[in-house]
């Protein structure tokens, strides 16, 4: 029985809610995959390496056939496990070009009973629509301010406020800085940041503002799509204006249980910026467990940084907002006033 090959938009609606299946090899799947996919790999990476090298080797007569001895005794698994997570026979699957091992999967699932369908393209006809995507205009609204302004912070407030905010460095697993990664879980790669970044934009509402944080293109390893990233160099800024002590006090309140062996680290990968005085007198400080001084020289660094990033963008419209203090419901209050002026 042969599948029902879905373009990608109608791909996309119809596996809302429903059971995805990603066929292609554990390597190919952590790399990146549909959002919200569960990987059913028709092969391993050991024998998806040894029926690639078949296939150039001896052609495609002899690695099909091999394909054929591999699967034939998981072909029982593979429907037992499918039926025990669909909820209402329907299934949805891809491999990465929506060739033979999509097709293959889907016909046994058609014939155990199921309602199979398949992404024609693949994943690549997936990975080929995010970065469209991304492309296409948007109406961003960017929430700037120097490090230690607690705009994360005042982010998450806008959204509980319902206003639409995407995290980006939530997403993206860092903060943004040389800090960024204590106590944050392992970035994913970049295909898996992006497809993401995709599933959470498009839960948004697009005919109105979206609300991000004003990054750099490079969140840790992490990149912004190159589209997306050109659009918010050109979107409206709203600018924290905090004192700079008030920020000191805020990066201590963060990093004050952090361990002090992970800090040092992370000064260390910026030690060419900081300077060879600062970096020693950094390192000295924390094993003095002085954070505020730690924090003040790091300080002075990511200032010269981000203020001149703003010097330099001629662009962007940006309103300021001063305040003297990092209080999150305090500062979104003072956000929301000027958001309600643009909305």
């Amino acid at each position: 029985m042969t599948a029902e090959a879905l373009d990608i938009q109608a791909f996309l609606n119809q596996s809302k809610g429903e059971l995805l299946i990603d066929v292609r090899a554990p390597v190919e799947f952590f790399k990146g995959h549909i959002t919200n996919a569960i990987n059913v790999p028709l092969f391993e990476d050991s024998e998806r390496a040894e029926i690639g090298t078949l296939y150039k080797q001896q052609g495609k007569d002899t690695a099909v056939n091999r394909g054929l001895e591999i699967v034939s005794p998981k072909m029982v698994g593979f429907v037992n496990e499918v039926k025990a997570l669909t909820k209402n026979k329907k299934v949805f699957v891809y491999c990465f070009r929506g060739g033979m091992r999509s097709n293959s999967f889907a016909w046994l699932m058609n014939t155990s009973g199921l309602n199979a369908h398949i992404l024609h393209g693949g994943y690549k006809a997936f990975r080929n629509h995010v970065l469209e995507y991304f492309e296409q205009d948007k109406k961003l609204i960017l929430l700037g301010g120097n490090t230690g302004s607690g705009k994360t912070d005042v982010l998450k407030q806008l959204a509980i406020s319902e206003f639409q905010v995407v995290d980006l460095e939530g997403i993206a697993n860092h903060k943004g800085s040389a800090f960024g990664s204590i106590n944050e879980q392992k970035q994913n790669p970049q295909q898996v940041f992006e497809n993401t970044l995709f599933q959470a934009f498009k839960m948004m509402n697009e005919e109105l503002p979206i609300l991000l944080e004003d990054e750099s293109q490079s969140i840790g390893y992490n990149k912004i799509p190159h589209g997306l990233w050109l659009q918010m160099k050109k979107a409206t800024i709203i600018k924290l204006n905090i004192p700079f002590e008030v920020r000191v006090q805020k990066l201590v309140l963060d990093y004050t249980t952090f361990d002090i062996n992970a800090l040092k680290a992370c000064v260390v990968k910026i030690s060419q910026q900081l300077g060879t005085l600062n970096t020693k007198l950094c390192l000295q400080h924390l094993d003095e467990g002085h954070l505020a001084d730690v924090a003040r020289l790091s300080l002075l660094y990511y200032d010269k940084a981000y203020n001149y990033n703003y010097d330099k963008n001629k662009e962007q419209q940006i309103i300021p907002i001063e305040s003297d203090t990092t209080d999150a419901e305090i500062n979104a209050q003072k956000v929301t006033q000027v958001l309600k002026t643009i909305y």
